[in-house]
């Protein structure tokens, strides 16, 4: 468990740590380069979207569950026939192995040389999908060491951006619901942001695209993000910033 007495960064995986999108080097092996990106894009669609489907209907299936179905879906949309078993098989093995952002690597390199926060990973996936992402990617298993736990939400069988969610996080951490100003997340994803937000988190938006914040389902100022940064580095020097003035 985490110290009660600093700021805890809780980083999203998909699509802020590590690149959906990379698994197109991997479908390109079993469908062609043509349908590559299109399938990996329209994967990740279904992906979330099944998670709010799930979470408006009440019910829960493991987010390994979820994305192979949401593969299914991908495929089926892109015109590709159903695929041998073992071609599945692999596809979600890569899912363990996704690319980082370039972005990340030096920004945790920053982190770890801090000890004024406590880093940790906050994922919708299961802790068996999540543990094999930190401690065996290429990528960021070098990196493991910094975070010091991991949560996700397969304990309390929701979805992001459900609220319950959001007090799991802080109850694995030490915090109380009323210490959730106490609790940083970093997401590259909108509505996992405006979740946070909902319940009281600081939370910071990695806007790689530079769009610029565009999500208007949150009321004024307080549904938007508290810092928003194309580069992961910045977002975790603001954050250092933060934590140094508590001090």
């Amino acid at each position: 468990m985490a110290s009660c007495e600093k700021i805890v960064v809780a980083f999203d995986l998909y699509g802020t740590l590590l690149s959906t999108d990379s698994i197109a080097q991997e479908l390109a092996k079993q469908f062609g380069q043509e349908k590559s990106a299109s399938i990996a894009v329209t994967w990740r669609k279904y992906q979330l979207e099944y998670t709010w489907r799930l979470n408006s209907m009440e019910q829960y299936l493991p987010f390994s569950s979820v994305t192979q179905r949401a593969l299914t879906h991908a495929l089926s949309e892109n015109a590709v026939p159903p695929p041998p078993e073992a071609a599945v098989a692999s596809l979600m093995s890569a899912y363990d192995s996704l690319s980082t952002f370039p972005d990340v690597a030096p920004a945790l390199e920053s982190l770890a040389k801090s000890p004024s926060v406590t880093p940790v990973v906050f994922s919708n996936g299961t802790d068996e999908m999540v543990g094999n992402s930190v401690h065996r990617s290429p990528d960021l298993s070098p990196y493991s060491k910094v975070f010091r736990d991991i949560v996700t939400v397969e304990e309390v069988k929701k979805f992001k951006p459900h609220p319950d969610v959001y007090y799991h996080l802080a109850k694995k951490v030490g915090k109380s619901k009323g210490d959730m100003g106490d609790i940083w997340l970093v997401s590259g994803n909108p509505f996992d942001v405006v979740g946070a937000k909902a319940v009281g988190m600081k939370a910071c938006w990695v806007d790689r695209g530079g769009q610029g914040w565009c999500d208007s389902i949150g009321e004024g100022k307080a549904g938007e993000p508290d810092f928003i940064g194309k580069d992961l580095g910045k977002i975790v020097q603001t954050i250092l910033r933060a934590s140094k003035t508590r001090q």
